[in-house]
């Protein structure tokens, strides 16, 4: 059975460069890169140029790049951190469409004193920036907003944003982890003060990650117990890891000109096909500020869980949102907080690409899904029967 696999927002599959990269580090240079003898020491470069890569790819200086083990730490350290260094009344603010790894931390610190705010979105998952102004003007606050969403691929007006928050004298956090690699995500034109990374939706493994922090940012040190990172985040580097994110980051930065006009022409090309062979079909989110590999769209009158698991039945991987909700029957929190009505939001799929998607692959799943979504349908009690 043909497998074709439109779940990248979740994971992507490791590039073959990343694994050849990596593979050295586990069989001949694992030592410490702390130690003081050469068999360690010698891992040191390594990690060294890794973070010349990732800091290349947003352009940013190697200096300002912090190794964690995920996005969500890289969410929490910055969240968090600066919280601290600000004091125990922080404003603190972030939007209702937020990926949990910043509702999370946002909300554990409103359980603590600090008074937190979560901005809304309109119909098409674009930012109230009228609301975060009203925000902004609470006081000092450290603002942590998502440059491009998991959900619906909708990306933030980050340069506008971030002026509004340095204006207004705010510590701005950007998790970026859907955006780098699908969008150019350059910290010297966009002046963010600080932004997370994960390694795997850029084609390099699982538990590994980045954190940004501008020069001048006080952030305090949210791993403690080691020197590692410029005293900056505790624990052993996870070399092998490192140097893969290095190499990914690498490639992204490499192809990233073609992979982008290519993933947005697939992309439409589903989006088209799915439009013009389902009847009461909707694309969640705004179409003209996306991820160039993110669909989001309802087949209305059914249970998008159904659809996956048909989808499934037939090698097709998909996704109902963000990996990391999955399980819950609750309906999307992001497509909640646009408004997407009832008969639409339960029926909600997410397909994202990425570099192996094909012409074949998009065809194949253009092919199956319409006698999916009828067959559901013949069987929905929200469908009216003629």
């Amino acid at each position: 059975m043909k497998t074709v696999y439109l779940d990248n927002n979740a994971t992507t599959a490791i590039a073959p460069e990343v694994r050849e990269a990596m593979e050295p580090f586990f069989r001949d240079m694992w030592g410490n890169p702390s130690s003081m003898h050469t068999f360690g020491g010698q891992v040191r470069k390594h990690i060294e140029q890794a973070r010349q890569q990732v800091a290349a790819l947003i352009n940013a200086d190697p200096s300002e790049i912090i190794f964690t083990s995920c996005g969500t730490e890289s969410d929490n350290a910055a969240i968090r951190g600066a919280a601290e260094v600000i004091g125990p009344r922080v404003n603190v603010i972030t939007s209702r469409v937020e990926h949990p790894a910043v509702l999370g931390p946002c909300r554990y610190l409103s359980e603590r004193g600090h008074r937190a705010f979560e901005v809304g979105v309109d119909a098409a998952g674009q930012i109230d920036q009228v609301q975060l102004g009203e925000f902004l003007r609470e006081g000092s606050a450290v603002v942590s907003l998502m440059w491009a969403n998991n959900e619906t691929g909708v990306v933030f007006p980050i340069a506008e944003i971030s002026g509004m928050v340095k204006a207004a004298g705010g510590i701005f956090h950007t998790d970026a982890v859907q955006a780098v690699g699908k969008l150019i995500t350059d910290v010297r034109a966009v002046p963010v003060d600080m932004l997370s990374l994960s390694g795997h939706k850029l084609h390099a493994p699982k538990g590994i990650g980045a954190l940004y922090i501008r020069k001048g940012t006080r952030v305090k040190p949210f791993m403690l117990g080691g020197h590692q990172e410029d005293n900056r985040r505790a624990g052993t580097e996870n070399v092998p890891y490192i140097v893969g994110l290095g190499v990914a980051c690498e490639l992204a930065r490499a192809h990233r000109a073609d992979e982008f006009v290519r993933m947005a022409t697939l992309r439409d090309r589903l989006q088209s096909g799915l439009l013009a062979s389902c009847p009461d079909t909707r694309v969640n989110g705004d179409v003209h500020h996306r991820l160039p590999n993110t669909l989001n769209i309802s087949f209305e009158f059914i249970e998008g869980e159904s659809i996956l698991y048909m989808l499934s039945d037939v090698g097709i991987a998909a996704s109902s949102g963000s990996a990391c909700t999955s399980g819950s029957l609750e309906p999307s929190h992001v497509l909640r907080a646009m408004g997407v009505p009832f008969t639409a939001v339960h029926g909600s799929v997410r397909f994202s690409l990425s570099r192996y998607t094909t012409e074949a692959d998009v065809d194949y799943v253009l092919a199956k899904i319409p006698p999916i979504v009828s067959r559901l349908r013949a069987i929905s009690p929200f469908v009216r029967k003629q």
